[in-house]
């Protein structure tokens, strides 16, 4: 049984490493538990069983946990539990089954080494282990060492049949997310204007706009601005999103939930990095170090998450970075020299 609850992007990092597991031991059978919304990440993949859990609804506040634990040990006998979140919630919940003959272990997230890294003096700037290694370790604590390969952890892509069209009319098809959650993660609006600009000047070229529901009106008025320019959001179900993610020929995301939903799909990022880094642990799956964006500032990484405030006020980590670099990398992966 795995618990990971949240945010999108790190519950996305759980597939290919549950592939892995699942691959390299053939007896196993795993119980992936998660909010409903995130499932079709995981459909389709053999000897995993998707249970959804209400933690808004009837799976709320400790008597809602207590009902969830009931469900889970009603399913079948399990013989460990992997907590990938290792939140209060997976905490209560692993309490909840203490009495129970099951191996359990949780993520060691890593907080001491990530506050080395982001604090504003004398950091201690090299790469750390990465999400997918923390979820193996704690399968590995509960008897399935996993070997990490990049390969056998990717989902089969199952492209949308507009993507398809698109593509068999010679098209090469780019998306782009500008948004994250939070602001100083995100790419200046004007600059990353100039990004599209530079793309939808090819003619080859078509460009999607990926985002949640709350920017679909943005990047709406973002489509009239551009040829050959759609926006997808709040326009699909999530399944049917990541069926087209997994058509495009390249992704460009900040450092956000899209680098990993692409990722899954052994789609090429480019990704922008500010205040966060790729050295704390969330790059995308397989995705090459070359493709992050990023200036070099004595300043970052400055947030683990990307939710604090920028220490100089002026957002030079991403002001630094042109419009033409991104969209060099872009090119160099859909028109490879």
């Amino acid at each position: 049984m795995v618990f990971r609850f949240s945010s999108l992007g790190d519950v996305a990092m759980t597939v290919p490493v549950l592939k892995c597991l699942l691959l390299q031991y053939p007896q196993l059978q795993v119980t992936m538990v998660s909010t409903a919304f995130v499932k079709p990440l995981f459909d389709d993949i053999d000897r995993l069983q998707f249970y959804a859990a209400d933690l808004k609804g009837k799976h709320k506040g400790v008597a809602g946990l207590f009902k969830l634990y009931r469900e889970l040990q009603s399913l079948q006998q399990f013989n460990g539990i992997a907590d990938l979140h290792n939140v209060l919630r997976t905490k209560i919940i692993r309490g909840f089954f203490t009495f129970s003959n099951i191996k359990k272990a949780a993520i060691d997230k890593g907080r001491k080494e990530k506050r080395e890294l982001t604090r504003p003096v004398n950091k201690k700037l090299r790469p750390l282990k990465s999400t997918f290694q923390r979820y193996a370790d704690v399968f590995s604590a509960i008897g399935f060492p996993v070997e990490l390969e990049i390969e056998k952890g990717l989902r089969e892509r199952s492209p949308h049949p507009e993507a398809n069209n698109l593509k068999k009319e010679g098209f090469r098809l780019v998306g782009l997310a500008p948004f994250a959650l939070h602001e100083e993660k995100m790419y200046p609006e004007d600059k990353m204007k100039e990004v599209m600009r530079l793309l939808t000047h090819i003619d080859g070229i078509r460009l999607f706009l990926l985002g949640g529901k709350n920017d679909a009106a943005k990047l709406e008025q973002w489509q009239t601005e551009f040829p050959r320019t759609s926006s997808l959001a709040g326009k699909m179900d999530f399944r049917s999103e990541l069926d087209f993610i997994s058509g495009l020929d390249v992704m460009v995301t900040m450092d956000s939930a899209n680098m990993h939903l692409a990722s899954l799909f052994g789609v090429p990022v480019v990704s922008i990095w500010g205040g966060t880094h790729p050295y704390l642990g969330f790059y995308g799956w397989g995705q090459d170090p070359e493709n992050a964006v990023q200036v070099d500032l004595d300043c970052r990484p400055s947030s683990v998450f990307g939710n604090k405030p920028c220490p100089r006020g002026d957002m030079a980590c991403m002001h630094m970075i042109s419009p033409i670099i991104i969209y060099d990398k872009v090119i160099q992966q859909i028109y490879p020299s």
